[in-house]
């Protein structure tokens, strides 16, 4: 870890693992002749840091924060075409784009993410089963490459390079600039429903009857219910609307505190969680409501506490995120809950969707059809990491994959097993970038 002079942590979102040392260059200007071969050692591109694990990370090497890059280039409204530096924010685009009737193509959970951040790791939302993923929205780009050359990459042009730099994890060279499509919505407000399922099974039959009603969907799932509760849960459907006449409720992003410090380890224990869990499933009396919402809360919920981060203590925590395929997404989530439930390893967090049939563009790109989870597990020393282990083989045997983009810990072995396309996509990383992920899970291969 280290702070530079603008009083920036370059660590990952999830504070695991710990780094010792990282060198930081700052990228200001896009048309600067910047000499990446010089530098000493690796280079990574880095946005905001939001990545969970250690593929924003460099230890012993030089980050090349692109935060600086944030200036719009192009918005062509006739055409819902936007270009902008790497470094713009999400936050930035809402900010332009609402009040014009647009919206993102798809988000993830935060909006403090910046676009080239959102093309290296493909990311998705809750629309997956209908737009796919951010990749798939994105027209052209232009990469730096370490060599000096410039290239414009497409689905036409650099077709290849193309592919391997979305959900490439930031190996493959710096974007500079990118070109996407932007969605137009009816409205910045949500019609959201929201329903209480008693178990997995009742999850399945929402979703199915949910995906082509709903353009949003999702679930939260309290982990630690078992028996005939297994996976019981909180599922999420909506779609873009303006009300008549409009809600009191404004359409501006909400801050409600920033979490001010990181807080004890012991706060978030089985007791804790179970009875949050359980607190928060019994809130909803109803079995189904409806309520109107401005899109912020629907999208961005944790986005309102910043630094929410330290709710999990200076040991950090994972995001644990794997999708299974269709045939096998029932048999899948059940061992999955049951293994956690029978652990006492408590997951503070738990989100469950079905991806749809849309292709992701990227060679390395983790969404494809099934299920899937995306838990949060303070960290706790080997005992998380026996049980991750664990987790990591229940999914391979469903013929899932992990998401690469959200791991801290995942073994050679396992990744090689998971993403066994990962030696074409080594083909296309510049030989000046690296980073921790990356060196972990291929270092099998190098022995």
């Amino acid at each position: 870890m280290i702070i530079n002079g603008h009083g920036r942590t370059y660590q990952s979102w999830g504070r695991y693992p710990k780094v010792k040392r990282q060198n930081v260059v700052r990228i200001h200007w896009r048309g600067d002749s910047l000499d990446l071969a010089h530098i000493n050692g690796s280079v990574l591109p880095r946005g905001l840091g939001r990545s969970y694990g250690d593929s924003c990370l460099n230890e012993d090497g030089t980050l090349l924060d692109t935060t600086p890059l944030n200036r719009f280039i192009a918005f062509d409204e006739s055409a819902g075409l936007l270009r902008c530096e790497a470094g713009v924010t999400l936050a930035e685009i809402l900010r332009l784009i609402v009040p014009r009737g647009w919206f993102l193509p798809t988000t993830p959970g935060t909006k403090f993410v910046t676009v080239g951040g959102a093309i290296a790791n493909d990311v998705h939302g809750k629309n997956h089963h209908r737009a796919g993923t951010f990749g798939r929205h994105v027209t052209r780009f232009e990469l730096l490459r370490s060599n000096g050359e410039r290239l414009i990459c497409s689905p036409d042009e650099n077709a290849d390079l193309f592919r391997a730099t979305i959900g490439g994890l930031g190996l493959t060279g710096l974007i500079l600039w990118a070109e996407f499509r932007v969605q137009r919505v009816a409205g910045p407000f949500i019609a959201k429903e929201q329903i209480r399922f008693s178990c997995i099974d009742e999850f399945f039959e929402i979703s199915a009857d949910s995906d082509e009603r709903y353009e949003h969907t999702m679930a939260w799932v309290d982990c630690l219910a078992t028996g005939r509760n297994l996976g019981r849960g909180l599922f999420m459907r909506g779609n873009y609307t303006r009300p008549k006449p409009i809600p009191r409720q404004t359409t501006e992003p909400r801050s409600l505190f920033t979490m001010p410090i990181q807080l004890p380890a012991f706060v978030l224990n089985l007791m804790t969680v179970r009875a949050f869990n359980s607190l928060y499933y019994h809130s909803q009396l109803p079995k189904r409501t409806f309520r109107t919402v401005p899109y912020d809360p629907f999208f961005y919920p944790l986005d309102a506490i910043h630094e929410w981060h330290r709710l999990y203590g200076a040991p950090g925590f994972l995001q644990y995120q794997f999708v299974v395929p269709y045939a096998q997404d029932r048999t899948a989530i059940k061992a999955i809950l049951t293994e956690i439930s029978r652990s006492g390893v408590v997951s503070f967090l738990a989100v469950l969707k079905v991806f749809g049939d849309v292709p992701s563009p990227g060679m390395l790109s983790f969404p494809r059809p099934g299920v899937t989870l995306a838990l949060d597990f303070p960290f706790r020393g080997q005992r998380t990491l026996a049980l991750l282990d664990r987790l990591d083989q229940i999914v391979q045997a469903h013929g899932g994959v992990v998401n690469p983009a959200k791991d801290a810990r995942m073994s050679a072995a396992s990744f090689q097993a998971f993403y066994p396309q990962w030696r074409e996509f080594a083909q296309y990383i510049d030989p000046k970038f690296s980073s921790s992920f990356w060196r972990r899970v291929t270092q099998a291969s190098h022995e």
